[in-house]
C-alpha cells in the first residue's frame, strides 16, 4: 500500500504544484485589477441612564429598531445632504453596514468609499445624525428614563481593504492546491478501473495470478514469450 502511495507521489506530485503556481499568479495579477476601497468604522454607545436591568432588556430591544430605522432611504438622503456628498442614496445604502451589538449596548456603522476621507465623512456623519436625533428624542423623556447615546470615540481612520495582493495570492494557491489534489484523486479513481498489475487483478477477480508475460519497450509481449505460446499478459488460474 505504501508503494502505491509512493507511485502515485512520484507520477502526479508535479500537478499541486503546477496548480498552486497557477491559481497564486492569476490571484496576483487578479488584485492589480482591483479598485482600491477604504473601509472606516465607528461604534455608537447606547447606555441606559440608570444600571436598571428591565431598562436593560428594553434597550437590547430597541437597538434592533435603532438598525432598522438607520438602513432607510430618507436617513440616507438627509445624511449625504448634511455631509454635502455626491451620490444617491441607495448608494450610500449599499456602502454601509449597520450592526447592534447587544453585549457591549453598542452600534457598529460602517462606510465604504472609494477615497478615505469619504469613508471616514460618511460614517462620521450617519453616526452624528443617530446621535442627534435620539438625543433630541430623549431629551422629551424622563431621565430614568432615557437612553444615553453618544459617539465611543470620533478618532477613526479609513482602512484600505482591496486590493490585498498577498491575501489573495495565498488564498489562490490554497485553492489551487485543493484543485490539485482533487485533480489526482480523480485520475487515481479513472485508473482504479484497468487491470495493470497482478495485484489489482486478484483483488478483482478474486484469482491468483500464476505468472505475467514480459513486455517490451513498443508495449507487445516479447517474440520468445510469444513462440513460447503464453496466451496473455496475466494468467490467472
Amino acid at each position: 500500500m505504501i508503494q502505491e502511495y509512493s507511485g502515485v507521489v512520484r507520477r502526479f506530485g508535479w500537478i499541486p504544484i503546477v496548480a498552486v503556481l497557477l491559481t497564486g499568479a492569476l490571484s496576483y495579477g487578479i488584485s492589480y485589477f482591483q479598485v482600491e476601497m477604504y473601509r472606516a468604522t465607528i461604534h455608537v454607545s447606547t447606555v441606559p441612564a440608570r444600571p436598571d436591568w428591565g431598562l436593560g432588556n428594553s434597550a437590547k430591544e430597541l437597538m434592533r429598531n435603532f438598525v432598522l430605522n438607520l438602513n432607510t432611504f430618507e436617513v440616507a438622503e438627509q445624511v449625504i445632504a448634511r455631509a454635502q456628498l455626491d451620490m444617491h442614496p441607495s448608494e450610500f445604502l449599499r456602502l454601509t453596514n449597520i450592526a447592534d451589538d447587544t453585549s457591549t449596548f453598542t452600534i457598529e456603522i460602517e462606510a465604504r468609499s472609494r477615497d478615505k476621507i469619504v469613508a471616514e465623512v460618511m460614517a462620521l456623519t450617519l453616526a452624528d445624525f443617530f446621535v442627534d436625533e435620539r438625543t433630541a428624542y430623549y431629551a422629551q423623556q424622563d431621565k430614568r428614563d432615557r437612553i444615553e447615546v453618544k459617539i465611543v470615540s470620533r478618532a477613526i481612520e479609513g482602512a484600505r481593504y482591496q486590493p490585498q495582493p498577498l491575501i489573495n495570492t495565498m488564498a489562490g494557491a490554497v485553492l489551487g492546491f485543493l484543485l490539485g489534489i482533487g485533480l489526482i484523486l480523480l485520475i487515481v479513481w479513472i485508473e482504479s478501473g484497468f487491470l495493470r498489475t497482478p495485484d489489482s487483478v486478484e483483488r478483482t477477480l478474486d484469482l491468483t495470478v500464476l505468472g505475467a508475460i514480459p513486455v517490451t519497450a513498443s508495449g507487445s509481449p516479447s517474440k520468445a514469450e510469444s513462440r513460447k505460446g503464453v496466451p496473455s499478459p496475466a494468467v490467472s488460474a
